[in-house]
């Protein structure tokens, strides 16, 4: 089954999605109508209104999305973090044959990148691009965030799983 998972962003302070939210919920919609699809929000609660996973949900539902195939994760505080959710409920479901991430175009690599380490067939489909959503100044900075953020990231995960990969195995230590 596939998983298109939609990683959430800011939450305005009356609970609407905010624009780059907006068209994260947009790339998912993309998505709509193939059969054998649940979606996967996630995102914690941020500055404003409700969790971001919950903003999401109520958009893909308002886009014509059964509730019964989207899940809500809404802990996550940050990218790290979704993917490590995300990788515990996909893995207690155990169906899940390909994940599709649903995200901005600048932050599409990293999600992507953190989803194959955790053991994810990944599809990284057109998604609407940030021009024209962000400022120019906002957008350099949040490549640059992610130019810093995916080889953090990265290096935190696959920490972690030889951590717990020696754990689970004595024979290791």
């Amino acid at each position: 089954m596939d998983y298109v998972i939609v990683f959430g962003a800011g939450v305005r302070p009356d609970g609407r999605a905010g624009p780059v939210l907006r068209h994260r919920i947009q790339g998912a919609l993309a998505w709509a109508g193939r059969d054998e699809t649940m979606f996967l929000a996630t995102g914690g609660k941020g500055r404003n209104g409700p969790p971001e996973a919950q903003v999401i949900r109520e958009g893909l539902i308002a886009g014509g999305i059964d509730p019964a195939q989207i899940l809500v994760e809404c802990a996550a505080r940050d990218t790290l973090e979704s993917a490590r959710l995300c990788d515990r409920i996909l893995r207690e479901r155990g169906d899940c044959d390909r994940v599709i991430v649903c995200t901005s175009t600048y932050h599409q690599r990293r999600c992507a990148l953190l989803l194959r380490l955790a053991g994810y067939r990944v599809a990284t489909p057109d998604v609407p691009n940030g021009w024209g959503r962000l400022k120019v100044r906002r957008y350099g900075i949040a490549l640059l965030k992610e130019a810093i953020a995916t080889p953090y990231d990265a290096g935190l995960l696959l920490l972690r799983r030889g951590a717990s990969a020696i754990l689970r195995n004595p024979q290791i230590r």
